[in-house]
């Protein structure tokens, strides 16, 4: 009588903590799911990129054309593209773009080794990283631009006056990218090394470098428009060449087609170096993480 009277309590129990289980592993109703998103196509992204483009060309035409906006100020595709037309058959387009080009990639360069150089030198002494680190940080905070007219009379109205423009923007980043890289080491590793009968350039040259690299690389997007705010910036205060002059000239003498002329170029000349300090990137990150 007892264990039947067990079984029969037991079976409503057993069929109520079933059902719980079924009802909590079946899917709810309404439960919201991950949203997938389908990627377009490279040829569908260009397709809409050129016919916004093209969209922005033609209303900017038609505006300018029924005076909506002032076309003395903003000028005309069409304008625009006659004058670059001439300013790159019969122009200084190629001379300009080359001057540009040329202290921009240089001060890109000797600002983002000098400066990676300059910071992996902290980790050899605590006490010279102390001495150097107030001054760096007080250039950082120093407006650089403002002393492009004293670094023109320095170095002249020639390409050296931007180069050392360009390499002052990006020397102190890549610096203080490259000290926080060292700072950022695990010390239980140097301690490793030592251990193992490493010597101190050995520890610099197996751990601290290698592991600033990632630092490094990180900084390279930031320091190729730098290095080429510095140069556009040194050809705006003082230049034979280049095309910051050549945005300047047109801008004094109301030449606004010329102008729009001179950033559409210099906006497709930082795209390219854009692109290619990220085709670099890619190809040292392979390289470090190998």
């Amino acid at each position: 009588m007892t264990s039947k009277s067990t079984t029969f309590a037991a079976a409503p129990i057993a069929g109520v903590w079933g059902l719980f289980f079924r009802s909590a592993r079946a899917p709810r109703p309404g439960k919201r799911r991950l949203p997938v998103e389908t990627e377009w196509s490279t040829a569908l992204v260009v397709c809409i990129q050129t016919g916004l483009l093209a969209g922005l060309v033609a209303a900017w035409e038609i505006c300018a054309r029924v005076c909506v906006i002032d076309p003395f100020f903003w000028s005309l595709p069409s304008a625009i593209w006659a004058t670059g037309v001439v300013y790159f058959t019969e122009g200084n387009a190629v001379v300009d773009i080359s001057y540009t080009f040329r202290s921009t990639l240089l001060g890109f360069f000797i600002g983002t080794v000098s400066g990676g150089l300059l910071g992996l030198s902290f980790w050899w002494s605590r006490n010279y990283a102390r001495v150097m680190q107030p001054l760096i940080i007080c250039l950082e905070s120093m407006p650089k631009l403002a002393l492009a007219p004293l670094i023109i009379l320095v170095f002249g109205l020639g390409l050296p006056s931007k180069v050392v423009i360009a390499t002052a923007l990006t020397l102190v980043v890549s610096t203080l990218t490259a000290y926080a890289g060292v700072r950022a080491i695990d010390r239980d590793q140097e301690k490793l090394f030592y251990s193992l009968g490493a010597s101190r350039w050995q520890v610099f040259t197996k751990l601290v470098a290698p592991a600033c690299v990632p630092w490094l690389i990180s900084i390279l997007r930031v320091n190729i428009g730098l290095a080429l705010t510095g140069a556009i910036v040194g050809e705006f205060v003082a230049s034979q060449f280049g095309l910051g002059r050549t945005i300047l000239y047109a801008g004094q003498t109301y030449e606004i087609a010329l102008v729009w002329v001179a950033v559409f170029v210099l906006s497709a000349l930082s795209m390219i170096m854009y692109a290619a300090v990220s085709w670099l990137e890619g190809l040292l990150r392979r390289g470090a993480y190998g």
